[in-house]
């Protein structure tokens, strides 16, 4: 019968092959600096969307990974509010996510300070506010006891259960998280990366927790890994990226745990699934400059608080159909208003209407280059009683109101061409030719406007 790698002689004294590990965590690290350097050249307010983005990400995914789901907006109000940041409304929040966002916060807001015992009681505490997991009662806020057992995981029907690992008896519990909690507070001579790899497959081999463990460990290693960046700012989340390859996580898990104390494999595997975390990190950058650029081409729009509650949801990757009924439920108003908000988003360029009508009409953000068309004929509209005289002499009133006249005109076909650009893809030269038409007039729009529009064609047309 095989043993279980902390009943091996010589646990805890993990080994590897600082060979087999080199390239990779040379790799990891150079990709992680780089990815600091690009978020922290952010202006501010770029930067807490992008950390608020992170966190949002890596409380809900490492809590589905568990298979509980939370709730988008609380997760994302709750951490809002606990970071001082301004994000509107506020939804309520139930005692259970906060509990959550306050362990995720507390591990890696305050990395420097030491990990104890009454840390770990008090974030386990948080995960289970009313010391209940699911319907059955547990003990919160302390080691497991072993009155309920085994601490197994296991997975399958009753009667056909399989065994995945077998973690080590209550009575050794306190011995080994001692011995865990000296080694953490004192590694020097570890690598920081590496350290939050070790630290998070040592403390689920532990399972010293009743439930719960797995998102501790996960909160121990980001941070470890705040530690590793000496920054408190998430940029990345790793536990979306385990949620993606839970998999692969569990598989890896069992065969550390079931193997010997040379945990190469895991570390291998830890480094390849950060580095990976560090590529989902430009998914957060490029929603985050999206939605910095989409407020500021509407800076001079008249928009209400409802609209911008919507909008704001549909910016942070919204999941389904936007309808008139559901932007009623949000907004806790009636179905006329709803819909007075949203035809008045849509006369404007600013929500398009989706293709499929009739009694399931829904709606969304316009494509990049429908939107950047869209904010191209917004700015014409408003600046069409600017337009340049021909030469020096000034334009009679009659003349100036039907230049006027062309430009809106102009405007309003640019508008068209951002319509057509949300079903199908535009051609630079369609665009180009309006705007020599509006040159004609003496007017334009600023380089940067333009600047967008070339760039979303150009991303549409290569696929980007």
């Amino acid at each position: 019968m095989f043993e279980y790698i902390h009943e091996l002689t010589g646990w805890p004294k993990f080994a590897w092959s600082h060979e087999k590990l080199a390239s990779k965590l040379a790799a990891v690290r150079h990709h992680q600096g780089l990815l600091i350097g690009r978020m922290e050249s952010l202006g501010f307010q770029l930067r807490a969307e992008a950390v608020l983005q992170s966190l949002t990400e890596e409380v809900l995914k490492s809590s589905e990974i568990e298979g509980e789901i939370l709730d988008r907006d609380q997760v994302r109000s709750s951490i809002a509010r606990r970071l001082g940041m301004d994000i509107g409304a506020l939804a309520p929040v139930d005692r259970d996510v906060e509990g959550v966002v306050e362990m995720m916060l507390d591990a890696t807001q305050n990395y420097a300070a030491p990990l104890t015992k009454e840390r770990l009681f008090g974030w386990h505490a948080a995960l289970f506010p009313t010391g209940r997991s699911g319907m059955t009662k547990i003990k919160v806020g302390a080691w497991r006891d072993g009155k309920s057992g085994p601490m197994q995981v296991v997975s399958g029907p009753i009667g056909r259960e399989r065994l995945h690992y077998e973690a080590p008896t209550a009575e050794k519990v306190d011995r080994e998280m001692r011995a865990f909690l000296a080694w953490f507070g004192g590694k020097e001579n570890v690598e920081p990366v590496i350290a939050a790899a070790v630290a998070h497959l040592w403390f689920v081999t532990i399972h010293p927790f009743e439930d719960g463990n797995g998102r501790i460990a996960r909160a121990i290693a980001d941070m470890a890994l705040a530690r590793s960046e000496k920054s408190p700012r998430r940029f990345y989340s790793m536990s979306a990226q385990i949620r993606t390859e839970r998999k692969a996580y569990y598989e890896t898990l069992e065969r550390t745990q079931k193997g010997d104390l040379d945990i190469t494999d895991w570390l291998l595997w830890f480094l390849e699934c950060l580095d990976r975390a560090f590529g989902g990190a430009e998914a957060v950058l490029a929603n985050v400059m999206r939605k910095a650029r989409f407020w500021d081409s509407v800076a001079m729009e008249p928009i209400s608080a409802r609209q911008t509650l919507v909008l704001n949801k549909l910016l942070e990757g919204f999941e389904g159909n936007l309808t008139s009924s559901k932007w009623a439920a949000f907004t806790k108003t009636s179905p006329d208003t709803a819909l007075r908000d949203i035809e008045d988003l849509t006369k404007r360029g600013i929500l398009m209407k989706d293709r499929k009508g009739g009694r399931s009409t829904s709606y969304s953000l316009p494509t990049p280059a429908a939107f950047a068309l869209g904010a191209v004929a917004r700015y014409v509209r408003q600046h069409a009683e600017i337009a340049v005289p021909d030469g020096a002499r000034l334009l009679t009133p009659e003349e100036k109101a039907r230049r006027t006249q062309a430009i809106r005109a102009t405007a309003d076909e640019i508008g068209r061409l951002a319509e057509e650009a949300q079903t199908r893809s535009v051609a630079y030269s369609e665009f180009e030719k309006l705007l020599r038409q509006l040159m004609s007039f003496g007017s334009n729009a600023t380089n940067p406007l333009v600047s967008a529009v070339a760039e979303a064609i150009h991303n549409e047309a290569r696929g980007g």
